[in-house]
This record gives structure tokens, C-alpha cells and sequence, in this order.
């Protein structure tokens, strides 16, 4: 059967990879190659000029021969004896080089080249070797934990599919496990009947410390090839390393110096084993039993009695326990009086502002109306002006959010008070009348003169300010007169009157007006003559301008006649 292409490819790689080792004094030869590729062994023998015909065989195990391929020297032809094994897989080239296709682990034998003359049988033994590569390594029934102190299974390294057989070797960081009380591994080999190649698989037994926490676990599989040894590496594996705890801790939620009345607080208990603790015992101020919770404790709505000295513990070692000291923080604020307070004018009002805090620092801060006051507010005689809202604030800088504040409204009342005055106008013309009115709540301010009883509605109000504001009046009397206001709130009512005299400088205004008269008229009737005699002057120059133009015709027409006598004389 003559080889194709792809066995010729096959040949010419399995001959550059192959090492032909003869041995001295035997005439051994080994040729080395890959499973699956193409087996290639030269005959080494020259071949005689009587050559009859060569043949190649090999020997079972206890030295019988089997032929399996036979070429003539003279007709060319090739003949393939009927080994099973060895159906469709032979190809005798004419320098007698046998071939076999695919080779298998069973390939592994001792064949003879034969040359056989008429008087003689030459005969060159080869050795085949067949080598497989294994599959790369992979770690399997990896350990979901691993625990300190106990001797654990870690995994296994299994490598399929070599021949001839493998090592497989474990490392923990890069570093060869060599076998120990701490390491410890069994090697299992099974053979595939078939293709007979080999599966290794390497069991870890391992002894695990806190020290192996995100340490990385590898395997390799040592084997020989064609070309010599080589080495192939697993892919790196962690493992999630338990350990007990050995430290308990507490941690308070918000942080222990901003607590104060009215907040929550979280205790959080963590051991720092791993898997960390879900349980655990509570100890809270003046209560001796734990209580059993989850690794979190919340106290709602604390108050200043819940200040002391909290504890937790694992539940199964009372004696690893961790503490803190918490103070909840508190501000009282007191103000007397509070709330709506009316007073009367004049009256005394003692205010007070006390202060009672879990630290000693607090400031005090006083407001009158949305702003702030230099000092205290005290009152020995109330005035309107003292009136308004009053807040007295206090905050604790340390701790967030603690604050009080508490208000006052004060109202000043007071009956009506009034203080009438007058002023005369430079002209003497009119006088302007002013009530002044002071009171709370405002008075309402009335006008009348005495005598008709009328009232006065046309005055002018200033804005009411602490308590007081005025309104006046102008007038301009020809007779003496009495003005009365009349201030009037939920209080009393208050009434005061003016005497107001006639205007003195009357006569002399009365003189001034018929002097003003007396002026106009006379500038009207000048202004009269002076248009009656530029009438009568504009009327004459037209009378005379008519005469003038008259007088001018007469003499036009004398010269005219003067002239028609002499021509009639000539």
C-alpha cells in the first residue's frame, strides 16, 4: 500500500523528531514516536546484489515471530501478511523502510528487517518507542473550606491521557509540598483498555493555618516525550480558609460622642474569626444576664439613664468578652415665664432662662424678634418698646443636633394718653393741631369742635410705633374755637381739648386783598385806553392814505391835458 501525502508529512516529522540510537556490538535501534503519528523505521541494512526479497516481522513477548510484510526484488511486489492490528496500517517503500500509520501504545515492540539472498538471511532488529503527552492538569473536588489544625482534603490533580506514566507534584505559593504530617498524597493511575493511555489523578490531604488565606494552590504533571522531559502547570486554585475566633469586639452606631436623648442606638458585635460569629450575648447597664441576639443590638428612643457600660460575648465563650462606656447626651432648657404674658405698662417683669446639660459648656443665646440681643432681657419698668417675641436658645457644640429653645410673647398694655399742641403757620394763615396718643392695644382718635359738635374726619395719622403715633389737623378759624381728641381702645377712654384763637392778622390780610384788587383793576383799565387809542390811530393813517392817492390822480390827469393843448396848438 503506497503512503499519501499525509502519511509523507507524517514521516518526514516523525523523522526529525525521532532519535535513532544504534547500539554498538548489537545493532539495536530505537526509533521514538508520537502517538498518532506515523511510525517510520529504515531498513540499515544495504542491500546485496542477489537480493531475493526482504521481509519485516516482530516478536511477541516470549521471542516468537510474526510477519506482517514481504516485497520481491524482482516483480516489485509487496505483500501484507494478515495482522489484524496491523490492517491498512503498513507501508514497505522499495529501500525495504517500513511505516505505520497512527501509532499506538501497542506499537511499543522489537521488529526485524530481513534481506534474504539465496545463501544468506541478513537481519537489523529496531526498537519503536511511543510517547503521549498528557492533558493539562486541572484541580477538581476542590474543598469548599478548608479549617485550621485539621488534616483536610484539599483536592485532586487529575492528568488524562499519557503514556508513558507521569509525576504530579503540588505547591502552595509557587513552593513545592513536599510529603509531611501536614502533607499528605496519594497517586491513582487508570489505564483506558482501548488506547491504553493513562489517567493520574494525585489526592492532597492538607493541614491548613491562618497563614494560607489567599495563598494560591497549583499542581503540575511531570512527563517524557520524543525530546526529553517536560513539565505542564494546573491553573492556580484559592480556598476559603475557616478559623475559630479569637477576638470579640463592640462598635456602637453613631459614633459614641454625638448620642443623646431620643436617638437609636445600634450595638454591633464582630468575632473576627472567619466564618465570623452570628451569635451573640448582650450585656446592657445594671442587667447581669445576657441577651442573646444576632451580631446587632438596637436601642430605640434612649435616654439619659441608659448612659453606662455595654458588653457582648460569643454565646459559647462568655469569657471572650468586649466593652464600651456609653453617655447619652441631654439639654434642658427652662424659661419662666413661657408662652403668651400681658403686662401693663410701668409694671416690673422678672424673666429667667436656666440651663441643665450633660456637659458644662452650653452657651445661651437670646433673641427678641428674630434678633439676637447683646444680653439677658430684664424689665424693672415695662414700655411699649419692650413688647415682641422673645426666644431663649442653648446648644451643646459637641454633639450634632442638641439644641432647645423656648419662646415668650410679651404684650404691653396701657390706657390712652394724650398731649395736644399747636403751631401757626409763618403767614399767619392757618394753624396746624397736633393729638399725640400713646396706648396699647392702639387707640382710636376722634376730632370735634365744641360748640356745633362736628366731627373733624379729614386728618392726618403718623405710623403707630411702640405704642404711639399722632394725628393733626389743619385749620384756619375766623372765630375762637375749642378742639377736642378723643383717644379710645379696650382700655378707657381719654379726652383732651384745645383753645384755639381766630386768625389776628385778618384786617391786615382783608387790606392786602383789596390792595391786590385794586392793582388788577387799574392794569385792566390801562390795558383798556391803551387798545381804544391804537384803534383811533390805525383808523386816521387809513383816512389819510386815501387823501394822499386822490390828490396823486388830479395831477397824473393836469399834466395829461397840459400835454393834449400843445399838440393841438401845433
Amino acid at each position: 500500500m503506497a503512503p499519501t501525502a499525509a502519511h509523507s508529512c507524517r514521516l518526514v516529522v516523525s523523522l526529525l523528531i525521532s532519535a535513532a540510537v544504534l547500539r554498538p556490538g548489537f545493532g539495536l535501534y530505537t526509533v521514538n514516536s508520537v502517538y498518532g503519528d506515523t511510525i517510520v523505521m529504515p531498513c540499515r541494512l544495504e542491500v546485496p546484489q542477489t537480493l531475493m526479497f526482504g521481509k519485516w516481522k516482530y516478536e511477541k513477548p516470549d521471542g516468537s515471530p510474526v510477519f506482517i510484510a514481504f516485497r520481491s526484488s524482482t516483480r516489485k511486489h509487496v505483500q501484507y501478511d494478515q495482522v489484524p492490528e496491523y490492517k491498512d496500517r503498513l507501508s514497505l517503500s522499495e529501500n525495504y523502510t517500513l511505516s505505520i500509520s497512527h501509532a499506538r501504545i501497542s506499537d511499543e515492540k522489537r521488529f526485524v528487517c530481513m534481506l534474504v539472498t539465496e545463501d544468506n538471511v541478513f537481519e537489523a532488529p529496531t526498537v519503536v518507542k511511543v510517547f503521549k503527552q498528557p492533558s493539562k492538569p486541572e484541580i477538581v473536588n476542590k474543598a469548599q473550606f478548608l479549617e485550621t489544625e485539621q488534616l483536610k482534603k484539599l483536592g485532586e490533580c487529575v492528568s488524562k491521557d499519557s503514556y508513558p506514566d507521569v509525576n504530579i507534584t503540588w505547591y502552595r505559593n509557587g513552593k513545592t509540598l513536599d510529603p509531611s504530617e501536614d502533607v499528605v498524597t496519594t497517586l491513582q493511575r487508570q489505564v483506558d483498555p482501548v488506547t491504553q493511555l493513562s489517567t493520574v489523578t494525585s489526592s492532597l490531604m492538607y493541614k491548613t493555618t491562618k497563614n494560607d488565606i489567599k495563598i494560591p494552590f497549583t499542581c503540575s504533571v511531570t512527563y517524557y516525550g520524543p525530546s526529553g522531559q517536560k513539565t505542564i502547570y494546573s491553573d492556580q486554585a484559592f480556598f476559603d480558609i475557616y478559623y475559630p475566633t479569637e477576638k470579640v469586639t463592640i462598635h456602637i452606631l453613631p459614633p459614641k460622642n454625638s448620642i443623646k436623648e431620643g436617638d437609636n442606638i445600634t450595638l454591633k458585635c464582630l468575632g473576627n474569626g472567619n466564618p465570623p460569629p452570628e451569635e451573640f450575648l448582650f450585656y446592657l447597664p445594671g442587667q447581669p444576664e445576657g441577651i442573646r441576639s444576632s451580631n446587632t443590638y438596637v436601642l430605640t428612643d434612649v435616654k439619659r439613664n441608659a448612659t453606662g457600660d455595654y458588653k457582648c460575648s460569643l454565646t459559647d465563650e462568655k469569657s471572650m468578652i468586649a466593652a464600651t462606656t456609653i453617655t447619652v447626651h441631654y439639654l434642658d432648657l427652662s424659661l419662666n415665664p413661657s408662652g403668651e404674658i400681658t403686662k401693663q405698662i410701668g409694671d416690673a417683669f422678672p424673666v429667667s432662662c436656666t440651663i441643665s446639660s450633660s456637659i458644662k459648656n452650653a452657651t445661651v443665646v437670646w433673641l427678641k424678634d428674630n434678633t439676637k440681643l447683646r444680653s439677658r432681657p430684664s424689665f424693672s419698668s415695662l414700655q411699649y418698646q419692650d413688647a415682641g417675641n422673645y426666644v431663649c436658645e442653648t446648644n451643646l457644640q459637641e454633639v450634632e443636633g442638641l439644641k432647645k429653645r423656648e419662646s415668650l410673647t410679651l404684650i404691653v398694655e396701657g390706657k390712652p394718653q394724650i398731649k395736644m399742641t399747636k403751631k401757626t403757620d409763618p403767614n399767619g394763615l392757618s394753624k396746624t393741631i397736633i393729638c399725640h396718643v400713646e396706648g396699647f392695644p392702639k387707640p382710636a382718635v376722634q376730632w370735634t369742635i365744641t360748640g356745633s359738635g362736628s366731627v373733624i374726619n379729614q386728618t392726618e395719622e403718623s405710623p403707630y410705633i411702640n405704642g404711639r403715633y399722632y394725628s393733626k389737623i389743619i385749620i384756619s378759624p375766623e372765630e375762637n374755637v375749642t378742639l377736642t381728641c378723643t383717644a379710645e381702645n379696650q382700655l378707657e377712654r381719654t379726652v383732651n381739648s384745645l383753645n384755639v384763637s381766630a386768625n389776628e392778622n385778618k384786617e391786615k390780610v382783608n387790606d392786602q386783598a383789596k390792595l391786590i384788587v385794586g392793582i388788577v383793576v387799574g392794569l385792566l383799565l390801562a390795558a383798556l385806553v391803551a387798545g381804544i387809542v391804537y384803534w383811533l390811530y390805525m383808523k386816521k393813517s387809513k383816512t389819510a392814505s386815501k387823501h394822499v392817492n386822490k390828490d396823486l390822480g388830479n395831477m397824473e390827469e393836469n399834466k395829461k391835458l397840459e400835454e393834449n393843448n400843445h399838440k393841438t396848438e401845433a
